[in-house]
């Protein structure tokens, strides 16, 4: 069986890049069971409610919904269990030495198989206020009536 490469994105978490600044990233493996893995294979989770807290010392990601495996027996998983990341002890001092801070916290961005092993990109990020996440979709939407107008122009 030849092995897997590359990159395949099975969730992405849009609304965190809406509701946060997302000032730092990291990459993290995740401790999950077979099950899990199967049905994440088959491209299904939800990361919209994620977040990532810490626990005696470790970082877990919670709410994410990985649905049960359709062939799983008795060893299936729950859908919304915690999960186990797994970093670096540093990268974890570091990440944590951060959130102390007030008003940044981990959400999980995009969770996804790199040469065949699951993997999530986390943030460490600042929730964003009303007037920047208005003026933010002002910027996307000034930025697609641009693309638009150049584009015009070159049909013409």
């Amino acid at each position: 069986m030849p092995k897997e490469s590359g990159r395949k994105v099975v969730a992405t978490n849009r609304k965190a890049r809406h509701d946060y600044h997302v000032l730092d990233t990291y990459e993290a493996g995740i401790a999950l069971m077979g099950t899990e893995v199967k049905s994440l294979r088959e491209g299904h989770a939800s990361m919209v409610d994620g977040f990532c807290t810490f626990y005696n010392d470790e970082l877990w990601m919670e709410g994410i919904h990985i649905p049960e495996y359709n062939q799983g027996s008795w060893t299936n998983h729950s859908a919304r269990r915690r999960r186990k990341l797994l970093l670096h002890r540093e990268e974890l001092i570091k990440i944590s030495h951060k959130i102390r801070e007030s008003g940044f916290t981990i959400v999980p961005l995009q969770l996804y198989f790199l040469d065949g092993r699951a993997k999530v990109e986390i943030g460490v990020a600042r929730g964003k206020k009303e007037f920047d996440k208005r003026q933010s979709l002002r910027e996307q939407q000034d930025n697609r009536e641009a693309l638009r107008e150049v584009r015009e122009r070159n049909r013409r």
